[in-house]
């Protein structure tokens, strides 16, 4: 997939960047029966307290139902379309097995309609098919990984990310993750062969304010330009740089520890991710 700048004819297209559909899009309507309503909360709590700020408005989406545990093992599935999805940076492909039943999956990278995949332990390591982590050679680029057996895809989700399967030891896959983490993780668990698509979309630029709103994106105030009642790094004489920077709380935002130190998941974490 590829990326399209605009003319600056407008000062909202000056610089904008955006995903090209045509030639990847196959379908403009989500299949009805796998769409839900998606109710928009505008940042409030069940009692109608604004909880999380800056967010609200934004255009109406529909939820698709995606099948993140691809459990149907053994049977074939004809790829009917690659579609849009609002509610994800990854496209999404539309599955019509054998047997009448229809599904959504993440789509990765070289898949296209009319590709048949399947999932299971007998199913061959190609692209689009999800197998246990134990049948997946070494070296392979995967993404859509389950963190327990039949949790469901849990990692490596979004556009243009993948894992690589490193080693195997014992009941364990050794899995290098998108943020630079080298884990363990149980070879019953299942993957998706294949890097997922529309890598593109790390290059994509709104162009203008108001696109953000329709993504429900509401203005961002800053902290430093507040005054000291609202926050840490408020109020002082002038253009104050406001010391240290920490959130609205107090805590410190920049490489401040907060994951515990006796987590027991810190047994299967070989290598923590890089700093950037």
């Amino acid at each position: 997939m590829a990326v399209r700048k605009f003319k600056p004819t407008t000062p909202g297209q000056r610089h904008k960047i955006i995903g090209v559909f045509k030639g990847t899009i196959t379908a403009t309507t989500p299949e009805k029966s796998l769409t839900v309503g998606k109710r928009s909360t505008g940042g409030r709590n069940n009692e109608g307290h604004l909880t999380n700020r800056y967010m609200g408005g934004g255009h109406k989406r529909k939820y698709r139902v995606i099948d993140f545990k691809r459990n149907r093992d053994g049977i074939p599935a004809v790829v009917k379309s690659i579609e849009y999805d609002p509610n994800r940076s990854a496209r999404i492909a539309l599955l019509y097995y054998v047997d009448g039943a229809k599904a959504y999956i993440i789509a990765p990278n070289g898949l296209e309609v009319g590709t048949t995949v399947v999932s299971g332990p007998e199913a061959a390591p190609e692209v689009g098919n999800a197998l246990p982590l134990s049948k997946i050679p070494v070296g392979t680029l995967i993404h859509c990984i389950e963190l327990r057996p039949g949790q469901g895809a849990f990692m490596a989700r979004s556009a243009g990310t993948f894992a690589q399967l490193i080693s195997r030891e014992g009941n364990y896959a050794i899995i290098k993750l998108p943020s630079g983490e080298t884990r363990k993780i149980l070879a019953t668990c299942k993957a998706t062969v294949g890097v997922v698509g529309n890598s593109e979309h790390s290059l994509e630029s709104s162009g203008k304010a108001g696109r953000s709103r329709w993504l429900g994106k509401r203005p961002h105030n800053r902290g430093v330009v507040m005054n000291p009642v609202d926050h840490p790094m408020g109020g002082g004489e002038g253009r104050a740089s406001g010391g240290h920077p920490r959130s609205r709380k107090g805590l410190y935002s920049k490489g401040l520890k907060t994951r515990s130190p006796k987590k027991p998941s810190s047994k299967y974490i070989i290598e923590r991710s890089k700093k950037k």
